[in-house]
């Protein structure tokens, strides 16, 4: 559990360090933009790496059971990460209604994707992992606020990059529910 901690503080620590912009804007003045990128990417990307690792661990050495989730709550759990593929899909897609519904796609994706995980793991490692997501979403969507961001502009009709944005995220949803017991060892649809 350790290093799923460590992961978790250092991905979700460059993340949350970028929200204080006096801050960020600091070091990027004393050592330059390119030494911050390189220098946030390589801590986020091992943040990253040690969290698939020691949640693996985690997984590997038992799962502390906190609560058994009712079988139910997988038809709640499968629309809200169909949201999130969809979400993050209109992020890349060219500029489209669902985008400016969203506002800030990118954190809509990450709450709904972390909410339905903890709707169906009821077990320590992914309570904290899937809840410190979800908790540094809605502290994301706060600092955005405060900043001024609105986000993605509203469009009066849908486009083409809605439609890609659809169809790419159903596409990547549809290919993780089969991927996903090779991937992450659950069945996300039970045998």
């Amino acid at each position: 559990m350790t290093i799923l901690l460590i992961g978790i503080a250092l991905f979700l620590g460059a993340h949350v360090f970028a929200t204080f912009r006096g801050a960020r804007n600091a070091v990027i003045e004393r050592y330059g933009l390119e030494t911050y990128k390189l220098a946030y990417s390589l801590i986020a990307a091992t943040g990253l790496g040690l969290i698939i690792w020691g949640f693996g661990l985690y997984r590997a050495n038992g799962l502390i059971q906190l609560w058994e989730p009712p079988h139910w709550m997988r038809h709640v759990a499968m629309p809200l990460v169909l949201l999130a593929f969809v979400a993050i899909a209109s992020r890349r897609a060219p500029p489209g209604r669902i985008r400016g519904w969203l506002r800030h796609p990118t954190l809509v994706a990450i709450k709904a994707w972390a909410l339905a995980h903890l709707l169906v793991n009821g077990d320590l490692g992914g309570m904290i992992l899937f809840g410190s997501f979800l908790a540094f979403g809605v502290y994301d969507r706060i600092a955005v606020k405060r900043r001024g961001d609105e986000g993605a502009p509203r469009l009066p009709a849908f486009t083409r990059g809605d439609a890609i944005a659809v169809g790419a995220g159903v596409a990547v949803f549809a290919l993780v529910i089969v991927l996903h017991p090779w991937l992450f060892g659950v069945a996300v649809i039970p045998a």
